[in-house]
């Protein structure tokens, strides 16, 4: 029984939407998604916050935490990031405190894998900072913050430095930030005691003039890692070495079909958990490029399938492998997708939920019916 319980358990998921709240958003929408069978119940306003577009999910699964993307926090040039207790039992959230996310605009937010601390990317601010996660949950001001400076080949977009996310290496020693303004991807030695950062050597791996590098993700395996590049419409590989913190750059690859002359512009980018596949989000073109990652991690273009929603900025892979969810931010609405975790290809499922202006989905295990 035990085991049925456990398998029927982790069938089922709490889903939160984080969205902008400037279009009649609210907040936080919760929803709770069954794997099983596909089928997605609308629950309503988990928490009403400002701007919440970007979360994160502490690794006990107590807590979440959202990126207030805003430019004024108490009257300060800078946005803030919200704390927020989970209820297992019905999913709902209990706002804790909210902090100052130390730069305006705060567009991602991570928790290092102790659970001890939020990083936090500024892309208004250019600065990327690191708050300390107290015992019930809450957060303290930042213990950590360092502001990007230059800026790159695109005079209207890389005038300044733009963080735009920064994740934790897979042994939680370095952070890696990538700033879209100054086409660099920065690496920090990361102090898991005292919630520091500290510039490596080198500090930073630089991108392609005007690439714009925006998101990045971490295969599985450890051994490589895969920036997407907003401007250029572009994926880079690289190989990842985990004892020095280097990025070596080694395939540079489109997220479009030849022959697309359109505007584009990438977004989110995610490897599969099983690591044999890479997703990236195209706006513009409205799509999801799938890629196959080799035993060398360069990546092959499997398909590139329409979203079926406008502006595809964030999507997601819900914890069983087997679904993606596309979320529209100028058409409204999330679209599901079944995944083949074989193949890479996703496939249509003609369901779609309604959410004003949605940008980031994250997952918490929910108690089986």
């Amino acid at each position: 029984m035990a085991v049925l319980s456990l398998a029927a358990s982790a069938a089922s998921s709490w889903m939160y939407v984080g969205t902008y709240t400037g279009k009649g958003s609210k907040g936080i929408y919760l929803y709770r998604f069954d794997s099983g069978t596909g089928k997605l119940d609308s629950i309503g306003v988990a928490a009403e916050t400002p701007n919440p577009t970007f979360l994160a999910v502490h690794p006990n699964h107590r807590y979440l935490y959202a990126a207030n993307e805003i430019g004024k926090y108490k009257g300060e040039n800078t946005g803030s990031v919200s704390a927020f207790r989970i209820d297992a039992a019905t999913g709902g959230l209990t706002a804790l405190n909210t902090v100052s996310s130390q730069g305006n605009g705060p567009c991602y937010v991570t928790v290092d894998r102790s659970g001890k601390f939020v990083l936090v990317a500024n892309y208004g601010g250019g600065t990327v900072a690191v708050l300390p996660i107290g015992a019930d949950g809450s957060l303290g001001e930042a213990t950590s913050t360092i502001k990007h400076s230059g800026s790159s080949a695109n005079p209207k977009r890389q005038g300044q430095a733009h963080a735009h996310s920064i994740n934790m290496s897979p042994d939680n020693r370095f952070a890696i930030a990538a700033d879209l303004g100054t086409d660099k991807l920065y690496v920090y030695r990361f102090d898991a005691a005292k919630g520091t950062l500290q510039p490596n050597d080198p500090p930073f791996t630089s991108m392609k003039p005007g690439a714009g590098p925006r998101h990045f993700s971490f295969n599985p395996n450890g051994k490589y890692a895969y920036s997407i590049n907003e401007l250029q419409s572009t994926v880079t590989v690289f190989d990842w070495d985990a004892t020095r913190g280097v990025l070596t750059e080694k395939q540079t690859i489109t997220t479009l079909p030849d022959g697309f002359s359109g505007d584009n512009s990438t977004a989110e980018v995610v490897v599969h958990p099983n690591g044999h596949f890479l997703y990236g989000s195209n706006r513009g073109h409205d799509s999801i490029a799938v890629f196959a990652i080799g035993a060398d991690g360069r990546l092959k273009t499997v398909e590139i399938v329409p979203a079926q929603v406008k502006e595809p900025r964030n999507f997601v892979i819900d914890p069983s492998g087997q679904y993606l969810f596309a979320e529209g931010q100028s058409s409204g609405a999330i679209n599901l997708f079944r995944l083949d975790p074989k193949t890479g290809k996703l496939t249509a499922t003609n369901t779609s939920i309604q959410v004003t202006a949605p940008v980031c989905i994250r997952f918490v295990p929910a108690p089986s019916r």
